[in-house]
């Protein structure tokens, strides 16, 4: 187990010293979690960092089983076998699509100050978070970011779930991890400290970790 997201971070920029200071590659963080294994991992390898953020789509009557997830560009990836199961009406996914698109936008503004990115044709993109489960808000951070046309596509995450990584492994060019086990219930086992992360210690390591606002 890991002591906490610091322990985490170090161990896994052990696996990343490939691309210790690579001026072509940059690490893209899905807050919130992902902003503290990333700040470690941009201190160790010298490396730059942005963010990406996409928002779970929840069940009806239900906000914590995730049906899909979406992008602040509204891309979406749906979770078609539950949507089935629970009969989730065309309607409901669309509206929720769009609300959840727009608090992706705002909290890209408020934590980079623009929802814009640039082309990273000529960089190595790692994505990363602080653990994934069933990977639907990662698959659709890297869905989003292919359409940035990164030259190599990296995930990276202390821990993932061993039947989503092998379903990971066929969308990126490489996966990096720590840990991936059974059984697996949720990434929290996984740590013996993982507290809640505030929009304040992700202000925080943007202030010190931020590039130039477009």
């Amino acid at each position: 187990m890991f002591q906490d997201r610091q322990d985490a971070a170090m161990q896994l920029a052990e696996k990343l010293k490939t691309y210790k200071n690579d001026p072509a590659s940059i690490v893209l963080a899905i807050p919130r979690g992902g902003v503290i294994i990333a700040d470690v991992v941009c201190e160790q390898l010298n490396l730059p960092m942005d963010i990406v953020v996409t928002r779970k789509l929840g069940a009806p009557y239900n906000e914590e089983l995730a049906i899909g997830a979406v992008d602040s560009r509204g891309g979406t990836i749906l979770n078609h076998n539950i949507i089935f199961r629970l009969r989730v009406p065309e309607a409901y996914i669309e509206i929720e699509a769009k609300r959840k698109a727009e608090e992706a936008r705002t909290r890209l503004k408020q934590y980079r100050g623009t929802d814009e990115y640039e082309s990273l044709s000529d960089k190595n993109a790692i994505v990363v978070d602080d653990g994934i489960a069933t990977g639907y808000t990662v698959m659709s951070a890297i869905n989003f970011l292919k359409g940035l046309k990164p030259k190599k596509l990296i995930l990276a995450t202390p821990v993932i779930a061993p039947d989503t990584r092998v379903k990971m492994e066929k969308i990126v060019d490489e996966l990096i991890c720590v840990k991936s086990e059974d059984p697996f219930y949720s990434v929290g086992q996984f740590y013996y400290k993982f507290f809640q992360v505030t929009d304040s210690e992700i202000m925080d390591v943007l202030a010190k970790r931020r590039f130039p606002r477009q």
